[in-house]
């Protein structure tokens, strides 16, 4: 049967892969019409995931497909904080059902065809000003999907410390922040430098301090560089008290 003066339905078919997530101009790009591919769904010969989006029926979604995919239209997405951690080799408990932490430079929620897929969480919450180099601190896990960006350590832990009270327990935090062996001074200066958010860096001087870990001094000046003599109060989801002084 052909849908297209393109392509028949055999001919498609055999060019999708059935784990991956298609784009309407990927698909188009196989020599697809996007009406074309709305009257195979229609006729069950695809299965449409969301506007614009399709897979094969029947078949299994890879998250690191749907992930690439997703990064078209969320600039700079990336698994950040405590998932990114725990890819690159730190993690301190391990949960029956992981929830990967995604981080990106769009505001709004993820496609409901993504969420209903994959149990994650997503922010765009912005703990960087803007002359940080885009995609620094980013980079895909050595033999990995080299389309999927994991944040690295330095930045990881940064992203960590701003999720700790709302997603992430303080002692967590200080579990893994202990367990995070050589993170790399430049890079880390390099962040804290371009951090905007008093409570990262504030928490990243007290952490090092109370663990006595390696970058204290790097913490601390950049401590100095983002405040007064203040605390930095917060409430946490179950209603403890965090307290962050100079």
């Amino acid at each position: 049967m052909r849908f297209s003066e393109n392509i028949s339905i055999k001919s498609l078919l055999s060019k999708l892969d059935w784990d991956t997530p298609y784009s309407a101009s990927d698909l188009q790009a196989m020599g697809l019409h996007p009406s074309a591919a709305t009257r195979l769904a229609h006729a069950g010969w695809l299965k449409r995931l969301g506007r614009g989006v399709y897979q094969v029926p029947n078949a299994k979604l890879d998250m690191n497909k749907a992930l690439t995919l997703l990064a078209l239209d969320v600039p700079e997405l990336h698994v950040g904080g405590k998932t990114a951690l725990a890819w690159r080799g730190t993690r301190h408990n391990l949960a029956f059902q992981e929830r990967i932490n995604l981080w990106g430079n769009k505001a709004g929620q993820l496609p409901k065809w993504f969420t209903e897929h994959f149990n994650v969480t997503y922010q765009s919450t912005n703990i960087f000003d803007n002359k940080l180099p885009k995609g620094f601190g980013l980079a895909p896990l050595p033999g990995g999907n080299q389309k999927v960006m994991v944040s690295v350590p330095e930045r990881a832990i940064l992203e960590l410390f701003s999720d700790t009270g709302k997603l992430q327990s303080l002692e967590e935090t200080m579990n893994l922040a202990e367990s995070v062996h050589q993170l790399r001074p430049e890079i880390l200066e390099t962040l804290l430098a371009h951090s905007t958010r008093v409570k990262v860096v504030r928490l990243a001087k007290i952490v090092a301090e109370d663990l006595e870990l390696p970058w204290l001094e790097i913490a601390k000046i950049h401590n100095d560089r983002l405040g007064s003599s203040s605390r930095w109060i917060a409430v946490t989801r179950d209603k403890k008290i965090i307290r962050l002084k100079k």
